[in-house]
């Protein structure tokens, strides 16, 4: 339907003015597309710091799915004539105690990270929305109840869990120790989703829609979910960095079979033939490293997405841009007075 809108034309005469009406139709507005959702949906991934978090990630993630190319060796491939090596033209990373390439067993133990951290991010995530948005917004016994199962899984010890399990399996596939980690790392987004959906029941978009009879999983889908979006990404990334170091850290002391290559089998093997103590820096340096590196790319995901859901971190952080394209230091406490020469007073 066409927007109509009046404009009024006065004609002056020789004898008197006469007035008219003229009515033209307006453009109608534009209707969102598909893409232009989108790129609401993900704005929080536009600022620098989210960008560089993805750039890092995006980097493992290859490295994961090209491991088999990028791999120099094999990383169960014995040298003899090269044990304890350090990095050399042949082995850019040196070699362990029976002569492995470094290097190959840390490119295809980049695999068995992204997979386990992606993996169990999924399965906890799907779960915090379910529980953590039902229980915020259902009433009475039932968001008690999901409430209470939530402050369970809280509270919850993981590691022993997952040792129990682990010890159930002779050699526990990845797809076990995802989901492990998944249903025992979801409680806290869970958490944070009921309480902002128990803000969002109360707004008025929310009110129109029950009152004009939309069913439960349309309200759900289309009127609180967008607006939960920054919450549940950040939960994602959370969960990511908890499954990785979860990982390697049940990897290190050997609670998953160290033939499940991954960043945590390294240092284990590197801890037990005395890497550490004689100074061997190129067989658990790098694992270290890439462990670190992964961990600040996650971080700078979530200080990018807390930078879009704060306004007041997202105003500071435009005003600290706007500052230093000035040129004035960010950090200066003293404010910078202009002074207007005698000359231009007069």
């Amino acid at each position: 339907m066409d927007t109509i809108t009046e404009t009024s034309v006065t004609k002056r005469s020789a004898n008197t003015p006469a007035t008219a009406t003229v009515r033209t139709p307006s453009a109608p507005p534009k209707k969102p597309t598909f893409w232009s959702k989108l790129g609401s949906a993900f704005a929080m991934f536009r600022n620098g710091k989210s960008i560089a978090g993805l750039s890092i990630l995006g980097f493992f993630v290859l490295v994961a799915i090209f491991a088999d190319v990028l791999a120099p060796y094999s990383p169960t491939k014995v040298d003899n004539t090269a044990r304890f090596q350090p990095p050399s033209a042949q082995h850019w990373l040196g070699t362990t105690h029976i002569g492995e390439d470094v290097l190959s067993q840390v490119i295809h133990g980049t695999r068995g990270v992204i997979v386990v951290g992606f993996l169990a991010a999924i399965i906890a995530t799907l779960i915090a929305i379910v529980i953590g948005v039902m229980s915020g917004y259902l009433r009475g016994w039932r968001s008690e109840g999901l409430s209470a199962l939530t402050n369970v899984f809280l509270v919850l010890p993981g590691i022993p869990l997952i040792i129990i399990v682990a010890t159930m399996f002779e050699d526990p596939p990845l797809w076990v120790i995802a989901l492990v980690l998944g249903l025992i790392g979801w409680a806290w987004g869970a958490r944070v989703l009921r309480a902002q959906t128990m803000s969002l029941r109360s707004r008025d978009f929310v009110q129109a829609a029950k009152a004009n009879g939309e069913p439960l999983r349309r309200i759900i889908t289309v009127e609180m979910l967008p607006n939960l979006m920054a919450l549940i990404a950040a939960s994602f990334v959370g969960t990511v960095t908890a499954a990785i170091i979860g990982l390697t850290t049940l990897s290190y002391i050997g609670v998953i079979p160290v033939t499940t290559y991954n960043w945590g089998t390294i240092l284990n093997w590197a801890s037990a033939q005395g890497a550490f103590r004689l100074g061997q820096w190129w067989w658990f340096l790098p694992p270290g490293l890439c462990i670190a590196a992964i961990g600040v790319a996650l971080s700078l995901i979530n200080f990018g997405i807390d930078e879009y859901v704060n306004p007041r971190l997202r105003s500071a952080g435009e005003r600290a841009r706007a500052m230093k394209k000035k040129g004035l230091n960010v950090n200066d406490t003293v404010t910078v007075v202009r002074t207007t020469p005698q000359s231009e007073k007069r």
